[in-house]
């Protein structure tokens, strides 16, 4: 699908559009205290088939930024039909739906191999945050782990230059013992915490980990959260409705620095959640 196609298409939106009367107007944006944003790769599909539409939706359902994956990147997952989209012109359908975009996802790989590339887009975008969601590494000895990130410290100092911040993100892999250490201890000290800033998946709850704790132990070193909740068999669930204590969550997470939170669940767990961080936090 080319440019004007895509365009054309995603602008038609789907019929729940009829549905969402207020969210555009301004008030309606910022009558939130805290902000709220969603991760699109959970609900990849519906961002590529219909951009545009999902923004407004998603909109709909109480979230004021969203952060995105790099198209290119991410062809293979998904994305494919953003890739022939020009950055400003998602922003712009972004922008239309009442949000905003501070964020997005970028493979180290691509972030060592075609900086360029990623940096235009970013500014396309309008981004003041650059994401990458893992180190490249082979990962079998703590070294590995260390060397990979005084790569992405190298990467960060570009980055920085280019007056956006660099973010890493952790999966469960990080939340193992490899030659006596917690792997994201390692990571954490072989990092520049001027350069380099993290972002916290919730999910490690599953392994017994939360981010309180992480946010107390590095004050200052994260700059944005993906937010997902679990009960105590492990089956997801909207925010608010499993084990995660959300309150101490996000006045320790005051205390980590961040500044986004991005729910990333099944596209059901959508709305509830943006509903109960709304009334949690005011």
């Amino acid at each position: 699908m080319n440019r004007r196609k895509f365009i054309g298409h995603t602008a038609v939106g789907v019929g729940a559009m009829a549905m969402i009367p207020r969210f555009l107007q301004a008030e309606e944006i910022k009558k939130y205290k805290h902000p709220v944003g969603f991760q699109t790769f959970p609900i990849r599909d519906q961002v590529s088939k219909d951009f545009s539409g999902t923004m407004k939706i998603m909109a709909g359902m109480g979230y004021q930024y969203t952060e995105m994956c790099y198209p290119k990147g991410y062809a293979g997952a998904g994305f494919a039909p953003l890739v022939g989209v020009k950055a400003a012109d998602l922003k712009k359908m972004i922008e239309d739906a009442g949000l905003q975009c501070p964020s997005c996802h970028f493979g180290m790989g691509d972030l060592k191999s075609h900086f360029g590339e990623c940096v235009e887009f970013a500014h396309g975008l309008g981004l003041s945050q650059i994401v990458t969601p893992g180190l490249e590494t082979t990962g079998k000895t703590i070294s590995d782990f260390k060397e990979a990130a005084g790569e992405l410290n190298k990467i960060a100092e570009k980055v920085k230059a280019e007056g956006m911040a660099t973010g890493l993100h952790n999966h469960s892999g990080e939340f193992k013992m490899l030659d006596g250490q917690l792997i994201y201890d390692a990571i954490m000290e072989a990092l520049d915490d001027n350069l380099v800033k993290m972002q916290f998946q919730t999910e490690v709850i599953n392994l017994g980990y939360k981010g309180s704790t992480y946010f107390k132990k590095y004050p200052g070193r994260f700059i944005s959260a993906h937010l997902s909740d679990w009960t105590a068999d492990k089956k997801q669930v909207p925010i608010g409705k499993g084990v995660l204590d959300w309150k101490e969550f996000f006045e320790d997470a005051k205390t980590g620095g961040i500044k986004n939170f991005f729910v990333e669940m099944n596209q059901e767990n959508y709305k509830d959640s943006a509903g109960y961080i709304h009334e949690l936090l005011g």
